[in-house]
């Protein structure tokens, strides 16, 4: 499978959904370079974006998940190595 690296921003605008955000990225670790989070106090957001290494379906699987979860925006530029 030929894998692809790209650029995964995801705002979080409720929290209630931060475990499970959190569970679903260790889940999908493997693909994940790097990670880097920020809160947005001044509009009660958390922005995190993520450098991934991982399959198409790889991919989709995790954003899928995540989008899936309530209060939680997901937007993903991938780039063929």
């Amino acid at each position: 499978m030929e894998r692809r690296i790209g650029v995964i921003g995801i705002v979080v605008e409720e929290r209630e959904n931060v475990q499970r955000l959190n569970n679903i990225l260790s889940e999908y670790s493997e693909i994940i370079v790097g990670r880097m989070g920020v809160p947005y106090r001044e509009r009660n957001l958390f922005v995190i974006s993520l450098i991934i290494d991982g399959s198409t379906d790889e991919v989709g699987a995790m954003t899928g998940k995540l989008g899936a979860l309530k209060g939680i925006r997901v937007k993903t530029a991938l780039v063929t190595k």
